[in-house]
């Protein structure tokens, strides 16, 4: 139970998602306390889109066998993410399903419930060309575009313990970054904010559209902001073409913001990390998302 105080029009803002294929990367790493980080901050992404602080949290975990420790290890994460976010764990469910998962595999997902007051909501509607398109940077793939990583990288444990001297680090620890969350940077600002995609599965073309109105399209200059290397390495070792990357991966941005010409500098003031990337134009041809 949950008991909601202190809003006068209140608009409850759900979702569920899981972290997909990431979890072969935690696997082989045996690493699992980030991942549990990863499902609160994509979820409260997501949410965040709307105008939408987390309320409370219901988590699922399944499993093969039943590990105490792995399970420890993930609503470990899940408690300091929400901890962060000012969002309550209030239950969930483990389940042991022998039939289904092996003995070492796993599957996590989560819903979250937000709220936002209805005056309030963002919903895209008022974006016109002429808009500013600001992005927020990621710091790698966050939880999506894994079965393409794993693909060109491996997820044994010997792939995901090489070292590239260009990351810094190994490969397991660069695809297990954990996935950014944006709440505390850009409530400030939220009121300055026509409309937000969150950058996840179809990176720019697949996620933009979603908040842009009939008639208008978003244009990026790809020149405006650098890609963490783990991209490049993902796209020369597989030979990806630049246009899937762009399909797959957040390619750098992790979350785009559209506002008017006069709040730009407002915006970049009260949000670290923010940049101009791009600008919204009338809708010449089928495409709603250009990227030069």
């Amino acid at each position: 139970m949950f008991e909601l105080k202190g809003y006068t029009q209140p608009v409850l803002v759900s979702s569920i998602d899981g972290v997909g294929t990431k979890l072969k990367i935690a696997e082989a790493m045996d690493k699992h306390d980030s991942i549990g980080q990863d499902l609160v901050n994509h979820s409260v992404n997501d949410i965040l889109t709307c105008g939408a602080e987390p309320l409370f949290m219901l988590d699922y975990i399944a499993m093969g066998k039943l590990s105490p420790d792995k399970i420890e290890s993930i609503v470990k994460g899940l408690s300091i993410a929400c901890k962060e976010n000012n969002c309550a764990l209030i239950g969930g469910e483990t389940a042991e399903m022998p039939g289904l998962y092996a003995a070492g595999d796993y599957d996590i997902a989560a819903c979250i419930v937000g709220v936002v007051e209805k005056d309030k909501i963002i919903d895209g509607t008022s974006i016109e060309a002429g808009d500013i398109a600001l992005g927020l940077p990621s710091n790698g793939l966050h939880t999506n575009g894994y079965s393409l990583a794993r693909k060109v990288l491996g997820d044994t444990p010997e792939a995901a313990r090489k070292f590239y001297p260009e990351l810094g680090k190994t490969i397991g620890e660069a695809l297990l970054e954990t996935h950014i969350c944006y709440l505390k940077q850009l409530k400030p600002a939220l009121s300055l904010i026509k409309g937000m995609a969150h950058i996840t599965g179809g990176g720019l073309p697949g996620n933009v559209p979603r908040i842009l109105p009939d008639g208008v399209a978003a244009r990026f200059e790809s020149s405006k902001w650098a890609a963490p290397h783990i991209f490049r390495i993902i796209q020369e070792k597989g030979e990806v073409d630049g246009k899937e990357m762009y399909h797959v991966f957040n390619m750098g941005i992790g979350m785009v913001l559209f506002c008017s010409p006069e709040n730009v500098t407002k915006i970049t003031g009260l949000v670290s990390g923010a940049k101009v990337i791009g600008e919204v134009v009338k809708q010449t041809g089928n495409s709603r998302v250009i990227i030069e």
